[in-house]
C-alpha cells in the first residue's frame, strides 16, 4: 500500500493506492501472481522464500490477457534456474554471516 497526504487551502485528504491481486496462475511449483499497481502489472513467481517480481508498464502491453501468454514454459524454465542460483547465492551469504 501506498499512502501520501496532501493539504492544500485548508482541505486535507489522504489518497491510497492498493496493489490489487488481478490474477493468480496455477502452476505444480510456483506461486504465480498477476497484481496491477500504480500503472503497472507486476508479476511475481514464487518459490519457497525465494520472489522474482517483472512489472509492466499498462501502456505496454493491450491487458491482462497479453501479460498472461508472457508467462511462457521458457520464462518458467529461466525462472527455476533463476531460483536456484539465488538459493546458492543466499546459502554461500549465510555461511558467511558471522564471518568478518
Amino acid at each position: 500500500m501506498d499512502a501520501f497526504f496532501v493539504n492544500t487551502k485548508g482541505i486535507s485528504v489522504i489518497f491510497v493506492n492498493y496493489m490489487r491481486l488481478v490474477k493468480e496462475i496455477p502452476h505444480a511449483h510456483f506461486k504465480i501472481q498477476i497484481h496491477q499497481y500504480n500503472g503497472k502489472y507486476i508479476v511475481k513467481i514464487e518459490l519457497g522464500q525465494f520472489e522474482q517480481t517483472y512489472k509492466i508498464g499498462d501502456t505496454d502491453v493491450s491487458g491482462l490477457e497479453e501479460v498472461e501468454n508472457m508467462i511462457t514454459p521458457e520464462l518458467l524454465d529461466n525462472t527455476i534456474k533463476r531460483f536456484i542460483e539465488m538459493r546458492t547465492d543466499w546459502e554461500l551469504a549465510f555461511t558467511k554471516k558471522n564471518i568478518k
